[in-house]
């Protein structure tokens, strides 16, 4: 199995095909969405009517923070978060298909030695963020009551890391380069944010997302470089804040 790993979509059509097509060339066999496949970006219905034709194909789809505010927008407050302010905009995008499709999504899902998650696996409906080896240690513990899984993949941190267990149980990190594979033998326990397809925040616009082939035991960190002004534009004519579009030109 190739499995291609996307998260954090968030509405950006022009970046969710080029990583596609990217995938397709590195001969992808299976694909699974993480969650956030709306929120910020000018074209959610598209989006998600591209990744449901996915799920009817095979691919694993999971719900993310702002799939569940887009499906069940929160109430007007006095000072809502950035994705709050797009939730009902987005909400209204969709049609009703759309909405329940989102709504139903799973927050976790098993596929053989891995475990896919948007956030963590402890409690992921906190949405909690993995920025440390102390939080990656918390998601494996939570990921041990299954026997058998030697992997979590999650997104959510718009960033691409990875962490395994050494022999003395510490969680150590280990900074990937892109397009290279990295040997993730299943005789540790590991654990990877795979980066965001639609709106990376590591200084780079370069879309991201993961290859694993579960029969060499490697994983591929993916860069892939698409127009992202186009998106900006898109974003800009949609009526959108000009602080989203203008992150996706910087990689911020």
């Amino acid at each position: 199995m190739r499995l291609a790993l996307m998260s954090d979509l968030h509405a950006n059509l022009h970046a969710l095909q080029a990583c596609l097509a990217h995938a397709r060339e590195q001969q992808a066999t299976h694909y699974a969405f993480l969650g956030d496949l709306v929120g910020y970006g000018a074209d959610p219905g598209a989006v998600v009517d591209l990744v449901m034709g996915l799920a009817d194909e095979g691919a694993l789809v999971l719900k993310g923070n702002h799939d569940d505010m887009a499906a069940r927008p929160p109430g007007t407050c006095a000072q809502p978060t950035l994705g709050e302010t797009t939730a009902r905009w987005t909400h209204d995008q969709l049609d009703a298909a759309q909405r329940s499709f989102l709504d139903g999504l799973p927050m976790t899902q098993q596929l053989d030695r891995a475990l896919l998650v948007h956030a963590t696996v402890d409690e992921p409906e906190l949405w909690r963020y993995v920025y440390d080896a102390a939080a990656a240690g918390q998601s494996l513990d939570a990921a041990s009551a299954h026997e058998e899984v030697r992997y979590v993949f999650g997104g959510h941190v718009h960033r691409q890391s990875l962490y395994y267990r050494a022999a003395d149980g510490q969680l150590m990190p280990f900074t990937p380069t892109p397009g290279m594979p990295i040997p993730v033998s299943a005789r540790r326990h590991w654990l990877a944010t795979i980066g965001s397809v639609g709106q990376p925040r590591d200084g780079s616009p370069k879309a991201m997302y993961t290859l694993y082939d579960s029969e060499q035991s490697e994983l591929t960190f993916h860069r892939v470089a698409y127009d992202h002004h186009a998106a900006a534009d898109a974003i800009r004519r949609a009526g959108l804040p000009d602080f989203f579009a203008d992150r996706l030109e910087i990689g911020r």
